[in-house]
């Protein structure tokens, strides 16, 4: 198969079109737009569920067909029915309906010309998942798939899949989508010192207690934002305000009006390391100040001090604040966005993953020769 050939995809994930509990969505979009851009058609399908659709950030978009199907058994197989057409068959992790079903059913769309990829996007959890439980199912299908790629997580997820026989596994990394995130306005409803934007999950809460929560207690004369959802009940100092569900034609200005924000890693992607949140990028995107979490590969991305403030606990982010003038937050905030616009658009990655898919195929049709 020619290194040109323009390639259709059928992509099974949560959703493309809404963020609403779906902290993939930026990734995707980016992806699939990049993708799109040279020349590859993606039909996206994705369940109608957890009131996603209900909760949209964007319409249908252009590059990009995309599939609503019912949260049935009988719309999957539907669907993979459809997804015939294509030259490559996805699976993501966390498509949050029937993903047993579809991680057994994609293997079997797989032909000498067609290649069928699991896509985890939450690598540390599913490792952790397998590695504790040797029934899970999806243990049997890691060695079936003609590929892996994963949203992070560097060597240590590498050989942890290779572990388990994986054929080849390859992280393809969040990045800046210059399509949506980008400086804008500061907006005075997200003035603040300090702005954290997550979802209440429950390897995420912990470390938000540490590293936002009771920093905002000992820091009184301070101001600060959380947004995402889940967080209504949480009990919080009275100078932090919480703004619920974020959504995404807001996060440029969330990120450019506040002092800095804060991005606090999930505990299983932190402990892997080498896993930046899409929302990295993207504040990087904003020229926004960048106060994170320590997790190991940071300095892979950014150069710490530099382009970003790194924090090993909460007391940590209380010294970065307090010694953080407004010049200082500007100066790290745009030696960011130069990083990343040099190494890390969405338009390297989808340069990075069109020669692993071709250079894939290209060995496939080899072996039939």
């Amino acid at each position: 198969m020619q290194n040109n050939k323009k390639l259709k995809i059928a992509f099974f994930g949560s959703s493309l079109v809404s963020a609403y509990w779906n902290g993939a969505a930026t990734y995707y979009r980016g992806i699939v737009r990049a993708l799109h851009q040279r020349g590859h058609q993606v039909t996206f399908y994705e369940p109608d569920a957890y009131q996603r659709q209900e909760n949209r950030d964007i319409p249908d978009p252009d590059w990009a067909k995309v599939v609503v199907y019912a949260a049935t058994e009988e719309a999957v197989f539907k669907m993979l029915e459809q997804a015939t057409e294509a030259d490559i068959v996805v699976k993501a992790s966390g498509v949050g309906v029937f993903d047993g079903l579809l991680e057994a059913e994609v293997l079997k769309l797989q032909t000498p010309e067609r290649m069928v990829i699991f896509w985890d996007v939450d690598a540390p959890a599913t490792l952790d998942r397998v590695q504790n439980n040797p029934d899970d199912a999806f243990r049997a299908h890691i060695p079936q798939y003609d590929m892996v790629l994963t949203y992070g997580g560097g060597e240590p997820v590498i050989q942890a899949y290779e572990a388990l026989g994986v054929k080849q596994c390859v992280p393809v990394y969040n990045a800046l989508d210059t399509a949506t995130h980008f400086p804008v306005e500061p907006n005075p409803k997200f003035a603040c010192d300090l702005a954290f934007l997550g979802n209440r999950l429950p390897d995420r809460e912990a470390r938000v207690e540490h590293f936002f929560l009771e920093v905002a207690a000992k820091l009184p004369q301070n101001t600060f934002i959380i947004g995402g959802s889940g967080w209504g009940d949480k009990p919080m100092s009275s100078n932090v305000k919480y703004i619920g569900h974020v959504f995404t034609q807001d996060h440029n200005a969330f990120n450019c009006t506040p002092k800095a924000v804060l991005n606090i890693s999930r505990e299983s992607m932190a402990r892997y390391g080498f896993s930046p949140a899409t929302r990295v990028f993207e504040a990087a995107g904003a020229a926004a100040c960048i106060i994170t979490d320590y997790w190991e590969g940071i300095d892979f991305f950014f150069e710490p001090d530099t382009e970003i403030l790194v924090a090993k606990n909460g007391d940590e982010v209380g010294k970065i604040m307090a010694g953080l003038t407004e010049e200082k937050a500007t100066a790290i905030g745009k030696a960011a966005y130069n990083k990343v616009l040099a190494a890390h658009t969405y338009n390297h990655r989808a340069d990075q993953l069109e020669k692993l898919l071709h250079s894939k195929i290209a060995r496939k049709a080899g072996e039939l020769v």
